[in-house]
């Protein structure tokens, strides 16, 4: 997967440390917490962070919830530095080391364990992957999530989606236009086709919440 997912937003240059920063994280951190922090509120466990890019939600939300641990993980090099150093600026015990998680791999499409990662979480999250990479991409997301969520955990994508075949925005329309450019594979996603993979793994679609600047977040839930 990494030859195909990218960076697809301004990035500061890295601090000495490493540390990036992604001006998309300053608007976005609050509204995110403003849905996954519900659901997380007054529970304990793993979280799983699929795409952590600079690693600034994972910092951030663990401060958030103490109780929960939260665990980062790419396949970009230099974001997987980020995260690190980023762990390593807030000193949280709550966060774990960034792992390497390929979505097309087969160590995660399968199912089977990746090394040093508990075997369930109580969530999923997943920012702004599904549309700069193949489906296949995809596939593998709803795939190995399934079986690593606990009953009840929820698999939470943010991003900006189609409904029913149409772009909610013409601002929208025009960067699935720009993303197809750039690679025939990517594209903003409709949520009746990220729907019929999660019921394929055995999961539901429990809600759609709008976001702000037409995006959103979709939360399914595993089999209780």
């Amino acid at each position: 997967m990494a030859e195909f997912v990218t960076e697809f937003a301004k990035i500061s240059p890295p601090q000495p440390d490493g540390r990036l920063d992604a001006p998309a994280f300053h608007r976005n951190q609050t509204p995110i917490w403003s849905v996954i922090g519900g659901f997380l509120q007054d529970r304990t466990g793993n979280v799983l962070e699929i795409g952590s890019g600079t690693g600034q939600h994972a910092v951030t939300f663990a401060r958030a919830a103490p109780g929960i641990v939260w665990w980062p993980s790419d396949c970009n090099d230099d974001h997987l530095r980020s995260i690190d150093a980023w762990r390593a600026h807030a000193g949280l015990a709550n966060v774990r080391a960034a792992t390497r998680i390929d979505l097309a791999a087969a160590d995660w499409t399968s199912g089977r364990g990746v090394p040093g990662l508990p075997d369930r979480f109580v969530a999923i999250l997943c920012c702004n992957v599904v549309h700069i990479a193949p489906w296949r991409v995809a596939q593998g997301l709803f795939a190995g999530a399934a079986p690593r969520l606990a009953p009840g955990g929820r698999l939470f994508l943010y991003g900006p989606f189609m409904r029913d075949g149409q772009h909610t925005a013409e601002s929208n329309a025009r960067f699935d236009a720009s993303l197809r450019e750039t690679n025939p594979e990517w594209g903003v996603r409709d949520i009746a086709d990220l729907a019929a993979l999660a019921d394929g793994a055995k999961l539901a679609l429990a809600d759609v919440v709008d976001m702000p600047a037409n995006n959103m977040i979709l939360s399914f839930e595993a089999g209780r």
